[in-house]
């Protein structure tokens, strides 16, 4: 079984049930592979969250932004 580190659980311990079954896959993802932090978008317009890996993000960190 994969271990999230504590900034992951953290992170999904703040969120409503809609955003974490949405992030969670990713998180899952990056703690997998260990290589990458996760970007969480939020989209204004029907998708609303988004998650994705992202090379630029050091792993164990989750940066926040609005599209």
């Amino acid at each position: 079984m994969i271990q999230l580190p504590a900034s992951y659980q953290e992170y999904l311990a703040r969120q409503d049930q809609h955003v974490v079954d949405t992030v969670r896959p990713v998180l899952m993802q990056s703690a997998a592979d260990q290589r990458h932090g996760v970007r969480v978008v939020y989209n204004t317009g029907a998708t609303g969250h988004q998650a994705h890996l992202d090379d630029t993000i050091p792993y164990g960190t989750i940066i926040e932004d609005i599209d």
